[in-house]
C-alpha cells in the first residue's frame, strides 16, 4: 500500500432526514404520551408567508406527500394529519447533541446543517473492527435512540454527503468517488436549484454526464465554486472540515463492556485515567493547564466537566482532587443514567513544565501551596470567581484597578507594583469603592468649585463638618468621546465621624447644560467610604 493511500482521508457522512419529526416523537415518548393510531405526521415551516412540509415521517411519504409541499395540499390529501410547527432551534440543539455523542468515535466531528453531520475516522476505524463495523454501530445506535439515518463513507466529504442523499450503507474505497456517484441525478450534488435546473437543461441528467465534460466547460457556464464541488465530489481533493472543538492536545479514554453508574467506579476510573494522562504527557515533559472529563451514557446523552489549573500539573493525585472538588460542586449532579459505556479525560491545553530550585527556596513552595488553593477553590465555585486585583495605568478611579482570574494572573498580582502611601498622610483613596458611584442629593453648595454643606444619601441627612479637596479628575477624552465630565472629588466628614469620598460631576458654567442650552446644576455622587 503506497504512502499516500495510508494517508488519505476517510471521511463519514450522517444525515438525518427526518430530525424534526424524530425530535417530536422523541419527546412525545419520554413522556410517555407516544403516538395514536400510526397517524401520518409532519412538521411545517413558514416559506414566503406560506405553510410548507419540513419534515415528515414514513406514514406521510407513504402517502405521496414531500418536503417543500404546501400545507393545503397536503391536508387535502390527508385530513387526519399530525401538523407540527417547526423549531429550528431545538433541532440545532439535539444535532449538537447527537454531535456530542459522535465524540465517542472521533474527536473530530463537523456539523452539516441542517441534519447532518462529518466524521474525520481517518486512522481510527480500526479501534471498532473496521470502518464496515463502525458504520453499523453508529447507525444502530442512532436507531435506537429513534432516527432515522443514512451514512456512508468516502475519501471526500462531499462525496460522502452525495452518497447519503441517495443510499445508506456505503463505503467507497480510495479513488473510487467517481463510479459510486456517476448514477446518481445532479440534485444529489446540492449545488442549488439554479444550478440543478441549468444542468438539466443542457441534458446533463447525471453526475456520470457533468464529469464526461471538461472542465474547462462546466467552469465557464456554471462557474468556478460548482466545478469545485465536482472535482470534490469525484474524489479530486477536499475542502477540510470545520471540527465543532479543537483537537486537545492528549486523550485518555476507558469503555466499558458493562456500564459504570457508581461514584466510586466513577473515580476510580478519572484517577486510572489521569495516570495514563500523566505518563503521556511526562515523556514530552509537559504538564495540563486545562483538563476536561467527558461521561458518555448508553442513552446517548454527554456530559463534561472543565477545571483548570494555575501552573501546569504534572502529577496524578493533583488531577483526581480537582475532578473531586469540581463534582462535589455540581449544581446538576452528574446523572448516570442507565450507566456510563465510556469515559475520557482529555488535556486541551498544555505547557512544558520549567524545572525550579525547590529544596532551598521557601518561597517556591509558598507559591506552589497558594496555587494548589487557588485552583481548588477555582474548581469548586468556578475559575472567574476567584480573582486577583491588578494596578491599571489610569487615573480614572473605577478603571484603576483590574479583577482578573487568579489562576491565569497569579504571577504579575504578586510582582504588580502599587502607588506608595505617603508617610504621615490620610489616603487618598477609600478603603470601599463603590462599582457604580451612588447620587447624593445637595441642597447647596460653595461655588463654583466648593464642597456642600450637607447632603443626603440614602434617606439619611449627613452634616459636613470637616472637607478636604477639591482633586479635579479630568476623563480621558480620547477614549470616552467627550461624553464624560469632569469630576471634583472632596474627602467629606459628617457630624457622626463617618468619611466618604464624593465628587461633583461637572463644572459649574462650563460643561452642564440644560435643554435650553442655559447652565444647570451638576450632579453629585458618592464614590466610596473611608475606613
Amino acid at each position: 500500500m503506497s504512502a499516500s493511500s495510508v494517508n488519505r482521508r476517510r471521511i463519514l457522512s450522517l444525515w438525518l432526514p427526518r430530525l424534526p419529526i424524530d425530535r417530536i416523537q422523541r419527546f412525545f415518548n419520554s413522556s410517555g404520551l407516544g403516538k395514536t393510531n400510526n397517524e401520518p405526521s409532519i412538521v411545517v415551516i413558514k416559506d414566503n408567508n406560506a405553510l410548507v412540509i419540513h419534515a415528515l415521517d414514513e406514514a406521510a411519504e407513504r402517502l405521496g406527500l414531500y418536503v417543500g409541499q404546501p400545507l393545503a395540499n397536503a391536508r387535502a390529501m390527508c385530513p387526519d394529519l399530525r401538523v407540527f410547527d417547526a423549531d429550528v432551534a431545538a433541532d440545532a440543539k439535539t444535532l449538537s447533541d447527537i454531535a456530542d455523542w459522535c465524540d465517542r468515535f472521533t474527536p473530530l466531528v463537523a456539523l452539516d446543517p441542517p441534519h447532518g453531520l462529518f466524521l474525520d475516522i481517518t486512522g481510527c476505524a480500526h479501534l471498532f473492527g473496521g470502518e464496515a463495523a463502525l458504520l453499523q454501530a453508529l447507525v444502530r445506535a442512532l436507531g435506537r435512540q429513534g432516527f432515522a439515518v443514512s451514512a456512508a463513507i468516502a475519501g471526500t466529504s462531499v462525496c460522502a454527503r452525495t452518497l447519503t442523499r441517495q443510499t445508506t450503507g456505503t463505503i467507497v474505497a480510495d479513488g473510487g468517488e467517481a463510479e459510486a456517484i456517476s448514477r446518481f441525478p445532479v440534485s444529489a450534488l446540492g449545488a442549488g436549484e439554479a444550478i440543478t435546473t441549468g444542468l438539466r437543461r443542457a441534458g446533463l441528467k447525471t453526475i456520470g454526464d457533468v464529469a464526461a465534460r471538461s472542465p474547462s466547460e462546466i467552469t465557464a457556464r456554471f462557474g468556478a465554486r460548482f466545478s469545485t464541488l465536482l472535482a470534490h465530489a469525484l474524489g479530486q481533493g477536499d475542502a477540510p472540515i470545520n471540527p465543532r472543538k479543537p483537537l486537545p492536545d492528549y486523550i485518555v479514554e476507558k469503555r466499558f463492556a458493562e456500564p459504570i453508574a457508581t461514584d466510586t467506579m466513577i473515580a476510580m476510573t478519572l484517577s486510572r485515567l489521569a495516570d495514563t494522562l500523566i505518563a503521556s504527557m511526562e515523556k514530552q515533559g509537559k504538564g495540563a493547564r486545562r483538563l476536561e472529563a467527558a461521561f458518555f451514557r448508553t442513552d446517548g446523552v454527554v456530559r463534561a466537566i472543565m477545571v483548570e489549573t494555575g501552573r501546569p500539573v504534572t502529577r496524578s493525585a493533583v488531577i483526581d482532587r480537582l475532578f473531586r472538588e469540581r463534582l462535589d460542586a455540581l449544581a446538576d449532579p452528574l446523572d448516570p443514567g442507565f450507566g456510563f459505556d465510556m469515559v475520557r479525560l482529555s488535556a486541551s491545553r498544555t505547557e512544558i513544565v520549567v524545572q525550579e530550585q525547590r529544596d532551598l527556596d521557601a518561597h517556591v513552595h509558598d507559591n506552589d501551596e497558594l496555587a494548589a488553593l487557588i485552583d481548588r477553590i477555582a474548581a469548586r465555585i468556578g475559575g472567574k470567581r476567584v480573582v486577583v486585583h491588578l494596578p491599571e495605568d489610569t487615573h480614572i478611579p473605577e478603571c484603576a484597578v483590574l479583577a482578573a482570574p487568579a489562576q491565569h494572573h497569579l504571577a504579575a498580582a504578586m510582582q504588580a507594583e502599587w502607588p506608595a502611601r505617603t508617610e504621615s498622610e490620610p489616603p487618598l483613596r477609600p478603603l470601599r469603592l463603590f462599582d457604580k458611584p451612588e447620587p447624593i442629593k445637595v441642597p447647596f453648595a460653595a461655588v463654583p468649585d466648593g464642597p456642600p454643606h450637607q447632603f443626603t444619601w440614602r434617606r439619611a441627612l449627613h452634616a459636613v463638618v470637616r472637607v478636604e479637596g477639591p482633586e479635579r479628575i479630568a476623563m480621558e477624552w480620547w477614549r470616552q468621546d467627550g461624553k464624560q465630565l469632569t469630576r471634583d472629588y472632596f474627602r467629606i466628614e459628617d457630624a457622626e465621624g463617618l468619611r466618604f469620598w464624593i465628587f461633583r460631576d461637572g463644572l459649574y458654567e462650563g460643561e452642564v447644560f440644560d435643554g435650553d442650552g442655559e447652565p444647570a446644576s451638576p450632579g453629585w455622587y458618592v464614590h466610596g467610604l473611608f475606613a
